[in-house]
């Protein structure tokens, strides 16, 4: 597939199957439409070399080459975020409260095209697709390497892609080394004594504590993080408080911490520790800290990056595409832990929208589907053509 083939039945279909999967968005290991829809589609083009297998509501397929003494992977993530979509589209989120505004639509909708062209267009080597649950949270990457069907089929190069609404259509952007953050959850309860705003010397009020805690989190990164390492503590959401005439008894804290070097992580950590339970001294409060969800950087193999980035500037993938060597992000992504086992990389696919990841009224253009498609199957029959080297 390329840019010139936008309107053949194979793209119409593939939109067709995006607009679909856009439909059910599911979260981590909910995915139940999601994988039904998957395996429905794979059937209804697989032959004797597509080899299917599931774990949970993941999908791992072996799509089988003429000699098969190499394995590359492409990985997708296939689950979606309690977030209300704000598009007005025919194909809009039929889950209320729930959204595909991470992309993970397109991330799908590309691998199966992806796997097309490899069953229509044998290469030597063998391509493993792995449809991961879990990507936004609780985390589907760990233990997803360590099941069945994985370890059986377990490739010798990576590859994954994420949608970029920055990026014009065509644009391919990455880095070698870190393109993606070190990331944990940071979840804080607070725990006073309420009463009647009217006698606030007979409570602990958690409202005043909570006040003090947000703007001390942020003197950690400005005073205690070296300036050159950058780190983010972010606080997303603060519940407190039943009326305006009653002190708050218990106030609940979710925020993320982001940083660019592995250490800084657990130093963090240990400063909001500290930080907690000085406040526990100085007002009475008692307090819980809970980490959530930790995601290892996304870390891309500087040789197998530079190969891929290489190629694309002397126009592998097709003179029509740019590549952009991008800063890095603080974006949290779980592909890292692949990247920890397996030598890889992931770039951004531009999709040109105005609202950002995560944001209600994302819309990805489609058009950046060919692109994918285009990009990633260029390169693995480049690989597989050049013996691997």
């Amino acid at each position: 597939m390329s840019m010139t083939t936008l309107h053949s039945p194979i793209w119409q279909g593939l939109v067709d199957l995006r607009r679909q999967l856009h439909q059910i968005p599911e979260i981590g290991y909910e995915e139940y439409k999601t994988q039904a829809l998957l395996l429905e589609t794979i059937a209804s083009f697989a032959d004797a070399r597509v080899q299917v297998q599931t774990w949970r509501t993941g999908i791992v397929v072996r799509v089988k080459g003429r000699i098969g003494k190499y394995c590359m992977g492409f990985r997708a993530d296939i689950d979606g975020l309690s977030i209300t979509e704000q598009v007005d589209v025919p194909f809009r989120s039929t889950h209320e409260g729930y959204m595909h505004a991470c992309g993970h639509d397109m991330h799908m909708t590309i691998a199966i095209g992806v796997m097309r062209m490899m069953v229509a267009q044998p290469i030597e080597d063998d391509v493993v697709f792995i449809f991961q649950p879990a990507e936004e949270g609780p985390g589907g990457a760990q233990p997803m390497l360590q099941c069945a069907p994985f370890l059986a089929w377990k490739p010798d190069f990576m590859m994954a892609l994420h949608i970029a609404p920055e990026y014009p259509v065509g644009t391919i952007a990455t880095r070698e080394g870190i393109l993606f953050a070190n990331t944990s959850e940071l979840m804080i309860d607070l725990y006073g004594y309420g009463g009647h705003a009217a006698f606030p010397h007979h409570t602990i009020d958690t409202i005043v504590v909570v006040a003090s805690l947000i703007t001390q989190l942020q003197t950690i990164v400005s005073r205690n993080i070296n300036p050159l390492d950058p780190a983010v503590i972010t606080i997303g959401t603060i519940q407190g408080g039943t009326r305006q005439n009653i002190i708050a008894d218990q106030v609940h804290l979710s925020g993320t911490i982001r940083t660019l070097t592995q250490a800084s992580l657990p130093f963090i950590k240990t400063r909001i520790e500290a930080l907690i339970g000085s406040l526990e001294q100085a007002y009475g409060v008692k307090a819980k800290i809970d980490y959530g969800v930790n995601y290892v950087q996304v870390h891309n193999d500087a040789r197998e990056t530079k190969q891929f980035m290489d190629w694309m500037r002397a126009g592998g993938a097709g003179k029509s595409y740019a590549l952009i060597e991008c800063a890095t992000a603080m974006t949290g992504e779980d592909f890292g832990y692949f990247l920890q086992q397996i030598p890889g990389f992931m770039f951004w696919l531009g999709v040109d929208t105005p609202y950002g990841l995560h944001h209600a009224k994302i819309q990805p253009q489609e058009e950046a589907i060919a692109v994918g498609v285009d990009v990633v199957t260029a390169y693995l029959r480049q690989r597989s053509a050049q013996g691997n080297a």
